[in-house]
């Protein structure tokens, strides 16, 4: 292979996120039949126990990836139309103009222009995106509370509109996937969550990915510390938390061994149709919820490094977890990351995150990971 795996600059780079603050972290990098999995750092920073490349750990958005590929099933069957208006299916949801301008497309590729309902379901992050006026209260407030999503939604479709249907660059919205996941009940009959663990989960054959019910990962898993922007100190730990804040749009429990089979088998044109595949990888340019404007399809962004090809897949956060998974398009290489603490920036004088080591030695185990 052009890039080999390298064991022991993957055994540095990644103790070397650990070293620049990071309590635990694990990652599973395949090239070809070979496979590298590695741990650095603690899953309690308590009782020092350490982390293990076997750990389950939420995924946060990457859940985004099986939601739209479970879309996209319905899409291939003919029970959704792809380019179809949202108040075709669920005219209560979106009602009126709206809900004739936005379509599924816009939903899953974050066009629609409706609002995210995360700063008005916690308070406490009513600023947002003014970090420096945010704070973690309601994090706390609402760590077992069991949200109802249609409530989720209204708040997000009543918000002030972020742009106009179908205009770019899109603004990342968990309010679309909410949508996403009524539309797969309406037209199913059953939860989101029982059809998409049928026909993207048990369909790829993974055994260790699950949509949780309860506030716990089950298994052997990492805590989960939340630092929210320095304003935590120290970070809170945050792995019992019932994640109905954002259901099927980003509360999968999952591996990194479990997350390269099923992104390895969605670039294979497996899990989708090629057809289905080919539109998810049609991009435009969306605003995260960090305020960088990136491309990003349908449940898919690339990641480019130069002259070495392109790599699919999706990055994800929760409160105290982070992910990312990439494969590139020839499904050879592939990278899955775990880690757990989340928004370890502080903020400077004019509220902005600041760089921290984290950053860097994270850069440097994803290239080594990627490019070799």
């Amino acid at each position: 292979m052009k890039n080999p795996l390298d064991s022991a600059a993957l055994d540095a780079a990644i103790e070397n996120v650990h070293r620049a603050g990071m309590p635990g972290l694990f990652a599973e990098v395949r090239d070809g039949d070979r496979v590298w999995r590695g741990a650095a750092g603690v899953a309690d920073v308590a009782t020092g126990r350490p982390v293990t490349a076997g750990m389950r750990h939420r995924v946060g958005s990457l859940t985004k990836t099986f939601t739209a590929a479970a879309v996209l099933r319905l899409v291939e069957s003919g029970q959704v139309g792809l380019d179809m208006p949202i108040g075709r299916y669920l005219p209560d949801l979106v009602p009126g103009e709206r809900g004739d301008a936005i379509t599924v497309r816009m939903l899953i590729n974050h066009t629609s222009g409706l609002a995210d309902y995360l700063p008005y379901a916690y308070p406490s992050l009513k600023a947002f995106p003014d970090l420096a006026e945010t704070g973690p209260q309601s994090l706390d407030d609402h760590r077992l509370t069991r949200f109802d999503p249609t409530a989720l939604i209204e708040m997000g479709v009543t918000a002030p509109a972020v742009g106009a249907p179908g205009g770019t660059p899109g603004v990342y919205s968990n309010t679309n996937y909410l949508l996403l996941c009524q539309l797969l009940e309406r037209v199913t009959g059953t939860t989101a969550e029982q059809y998409i663990t049928r026909n993207v989960i048990e369909r790829a054959g993974l055994r260790d990915t699950e949509l949780p019910t309860g506030p716990y990962v089950d298994g052997p898993h990492s805590h989960l510390y939340e630092a929210w922007f320095g304003m935590i100190d120290p970070p809170r730990d945050y792995s019992v938390f019932d994640m109905s804040w954002v259901g099927p749009a980003a509360s999968l429990i999952s591996t990194v061994a479990d997350l390269n089979r099923f992104y390895g088998l969605l670039l294979a044109g497996e899990i989708v149709s090629p057809s289905s595949l080919a539109e998810m990888q049609r991009t435009v340019p969306v605003v995260s919820l960090e305020g960088k404007t990136g491309d990003y399809g349908l449940g898919l962004h690339p990641m480019e490094g130069p002259g070495e090809g392109t790599f699919w897949g999706h990055a994800g956060s929760v409160w105290g977890g982070g992910a990312l998974a990439m494969t590139r398009a020839d499904g050879k290489r592939q990278l899955a990351i775990a880690v757990n603490m989340q928004r370890w920036n502080e903020l400077d004088s004019s509220g902005k995150p600041q760089p921290h080591p984290i950053d860097d030695a994270l850069a440097t185990l994803y290239r080594v990971a990627m490019y070799g």
